[in-house]
């Protein structure tokens, strides 16, 4: 605080005794120390408190900084979130669609020479293994059903 060597210190208390006397230096002497003391705790008192009040302000901003933090990744989840969401709605969308276009042809009416032929595919399956008659031997299998001249030669 100040620069007083033990010489200074020195020269000090020989005056005091001087201008004081040896009755009254010993008062003096309690007198400053008290001041000193009560200076050195006002001093501390001060320096403790705004202490206090910059470690307070400290953790007020950490507060900010991490509540700032946490609404950034919350809004980041969130649009993730919603853009998942839209992504799914546009395929489900696509896949609706997908699925009312093939409904639609199910449904629509076929026209003339189709119609007959898928009369016959509906009346017959048509199946890739060969077809087993009652004896055991194997025949072809028609691709629109057996004809009334194969099931002639078949039961012969």
């Amino acid at each position: 605080m100040f620069d007083i060597g033990f010489s200074e210190l020195f020269v000090i208390a020989i005056v005091a005794l001087l201008v004081l006397g040896p009755e009254r230096l010993p008062k003096a002497a309690r007198f400053a120390g008290l001041w000193v003391r009560r200076a050195r705790a006002q001093w501390h008192s001060v320096k403790s408190e705004l202490e206090h009040e910059l470690a307070a302000e400290e953790l007020k901003r950490n507060l900010r900084d991490t509540e700032q933090s946490l609404r950034e990744a919350h809004d980041e989840i969130k649009s993730g979130f919603d853009e998942a969401r839209n992504r799914i709605q546009r395929e489900g969308d696509a896949l609706r669609r997908g699925v009312d276009e093939i409904d639609a042809e199910l449904r629509s009416p076929a026209t003339g020479s189709d119609t007959a032929e898928n009369a016959e595919n509906a009346e017959a399956p048509v199946s890739s293994e060969p077809a087993v008659d009652v004896e055991g031997s194997t025949a072809a299998v028609e691709p629109h059903g057996p004809t009334p001249a194969a099931d002639a030669t078949e039961r012969k």
